[in-house]
Formats: structure tokens, C-alpha cells, sequence
């Protein structure tokens, strides 16, 4: 059987890309399929093995593409479209459900006998949200490394044409809410750049990069992050240059300016991002959260606050981590909510804020930008 991407979007919410599971299990052949007795996402494997209770985390299973969040369960329409029996699939429950206890062998080889298990959000952006250090309706968050995931906190999904069209996913998080968001290619760019730099003999780390990048000249050439060129690892120093011949711009002359052209890029690119993003809300954002471990890149926090005319407030690195525990907290009566969560996390972390600077300058390259990508 064959269905159309519209189709899928409108049962599912998620951004078309090729690493889904309703990718993967598309691919697999129907003799292995019919050979499961269960599915399981590996996060979910791990909790089984621990507690031997087979579950579906919500906020992972949102991610598969499999998943309605609509009628909050697995689409038995696409289960069947890709040759898949529903009852492979298991219940699916809340991010902060316990599970039970340890298996009684784990329990004894490690000493934790009194350890319950719980499926938190097991996705990793999901407990990096519950972890951002906010209050409020008018913010967003940006996850910020390898990739780059910039979103808000909705109720529920918006499921319409142009969230489709614009590149958009809807995923779950804790209490049921809703990640509108677009996963973006991030400091990937730089990781590889580093990596193929440190192969031709040039060892740079991460700080020594960013004062070559700091003493190099503003907008000299910009790129399309989401060029596909860009997803594949290889020569990234390479392929930026290839980007800039291209479009009819000079190539960067030095790592200083590779990392430079990589970080404004990025920025500006959040800033369409932001756009459509409020374009799809019909309201204005006034504030960006990062978390992750790009919170740790000053100069990028202010290049986005530059090129986003607003406030940045960075912090925490460890948000995944924090989000993880905190639900645990919330799923055992700990904590009240996920306000009190996120108000352990203003009271336990320095966040850095960062105001918008040189806004002309920007808006005059972000001009550049669009046009750029429109090519």
C-alpha cells in the first residue's frame, strides 16, 4: 500500500525526515517483522529490562512518526499501511510514569532494592524543555549542539498545511504539552570542520576557535545551513567553500573565518526559523531559552540575540539531564509541577543572558541571507 506525505503529516504531526521509525520499519522485510513479538523503542528496551514492564513513553513514541497526538495513540492506519500488527506495538503512557520496581535480580546484584523505575521523557529534547528555566507563555527554547532544535510549548499540534510545508514537527512532552519545533543542522558544522582540520595537522580546540572566529571580519560570506551538503560528515571546510563559489561569494580564508561565516549563518537561520514559527502562532516570542551544550557558545548566544533583536538567556548545559531527574521528582511526589520543577532549575543554575546588539548591521545581512537561500 501507498499513502502521500500530506497524508502522513495529517495523522502524525512530524517533519519528513528519513531517520523516522516509520522509515526504518518501512524498510524491514515482512519475514523479520512477522518474527517480533514486541516493539520497542530502545529507550523504552532499557526500561523493560529493568522493570520487565513493556511500555511506550509518550514523548518518544510522538517522534517515530506512528503516533497520533491527536488521539494520543499509535496510528493504526500507517501500523497497517507499513505491514506492522498492532499488538507488536505496547500501551503507550505519560513521560513521568513509574513502572515499578527494579527486577528483583537487578535489584539484588546491585544493592538498589528499593529503586523504582520510571519512564520519563525519554526523548532527550523533551527533558531538556521540562528543564528550561522559565515562567510563562511568550518564550522559546532553543536546544543547542550537534543539532539545533528551535521551538515553543503549545497544548496541542498544529496539523495544518503550512506547519507541513515549513518544515515543522509536533512532538510530546511532559504533562501532555506539545514541542512545536524544527530540528535544525547545528554546531555539526564546526564538529566537522574541527575534525578535518585536526586530520591536515591544524589541532584546534573548542575556545581557540572561537577567538579566531571573534577577530575575524563580520558577514564576509554566509551558507544555507540547511543545505543537504551539509548533513553528511567529510571535508565541511570543503563543502562551505564549494557553497561559496556557488553563490558567488569568497571562500573563508581561514578557520577563524569558517567558523565565523558557519556561527552567523546559524543565527540568521534562527531567525527565519523564529519567523515561521510565529507566522504558524499568530503572536510574537519575546524571549529565547538555550539549553544544551551550546549554551556554552557565548559567541553564538550573542550572535542569535543580534540577529533575533532579542533577549538570550542561556543556560542550562545539562538540561536533558536536569529534565530527567526533575520528572522523576514530579512522578514521585517530590515536586508539586512542572512550575516548581522549572523554578528548582532558576534557583539552581546561572543563567547568562544576552541582549541584542549592532540590530542594523544584522538586518541588513539577514537581507542578504534570504536572498541567498531563495537561490
Amino acid at each position: 500500500e501507498k499513502t502521500d506525505w500530506p497524508s502522513v503529516f495529517a495523522e502524525t504531526g512530524i517533519q519528513f525526515m528519513a531517520i523516522n521509525t516509520l522509515f526504518q520499519l518501512a524498510a524491514e522485510t515482512p519475514e523479520r517483522i512477522s518474527r517480533a513479538s514486541r516493539f520497542l523503542n530502545i529507550a523504552d528496551g532499557f526500561n523493560y529490562l529493568l522493570s520487565g514492564v513493556a511500555r511506550a513513553e509518550q514523548s518518544l513514541a510522538s517522534t517515530t512518526q506512528l503516533y497520533n497526538p491527536t488521539s494520543r495513540s499509535w496510528s493504526h492506519s500507517l501500523l497497517k499501511l507499513i505491514g506492522a500488527r498492532p499488538e507488536l506495538f505496547p500501551v503507550v503512557v505519560p513521560s513521568g510514569t513509574r513502572l515499578g520496581p527494579l527486577r528483583p535480580e537487578i535489584a539484588t546484584e546491585t544493592g538498589l532494592r528499593n529503586a523504582d523505575v520510571f519512564a520519563t521523557c525519554s526523548h532527550d529534547t523533551g527533558a531538556a524543555v521540562a528543564a528550561v528555566p522559565t515562567a510563562g507563555t511568550d518564550w522559546a527554547f532553543l536546544s543547542s549542539g550537534t543539532w539545533s532544535l528551535l521551538g515553543v510549548e503549545i497544548p496541542d499540534p498544529i496539523l495544518t498545511d503550512a506547519c507541513r510545508d515549513l518544515g515543522f514537527t509536533n512532538e510530546i512532552g511532559f504533562g501532555g504539552s506539545v514541542r512545536l519545533l524544527k530540528n535544525i543542522v547545528g554546531l555539526w558544522l564546526v564538529q566537522e570542520c574541527r575534525r578535518h582540520w585536526a586530520k591536515t595537522g591544524q589541532e584546534y580546540d573548542y575556545e581557540s576557535l572561537t577567538q579566531l572566529c571573534a577577530s575575524s571580519r563580520g558577514f564576509v560570506s554566509l551558507i544555507d545551513p540547511a543545505d543537504s551538503r551539509f548533513l553528511a560528515p567529510g571535508d565541511m571546510p570543503e563543502k562551505i567553500t564549494a557553497f561559496c563559489r556557488e553563490t558567488g561569494q569568497p571562500a573563508p580564508a581561514d578557520p577563524g573565518a569558517c567558523v565565523r561565516c558557519v556561527l552567523e549563518s546559524l543565527a540568521l537561520f534562527y531567525r527565519r526559523t523564529l519567523e515561521q514559527l510565529e507566522l504558524l502562532l499568530g503572536r510574537k516570542v519575546r524571549r529565547v531559552h538555550v539549553v544544551g551544550g551550546g549554551s556554552k557558545n557565548r559567541m553564538l548566544n550573542q550572535f542569535v540575540a543580534n540577529a533575533l533583536h532579542r533577549d538570550v538567556l542561556a543556560g542550562p548545559a545539562e538540561a536533558s539531564a536536569f529534565g530527567n531527574v526533575l520528572i522523576q521528582a514530579i512522578a514521585s511526589g517530590v515536586l508539586p509541577s512542572i512550575e516548581a520543577a522549572r523554578e528548582v532549575v532558576r534557583n539552581s543554575v546561572a543563567m547568562e543572558t544576552f541582549e541584542p546588539r549592532e540590530e542594523d548591521s544584522w538586518d541588513r545581512a539577514y537581507g542578504v541571507f534570504q536572498e541567498l537561500i531563495r537561490k
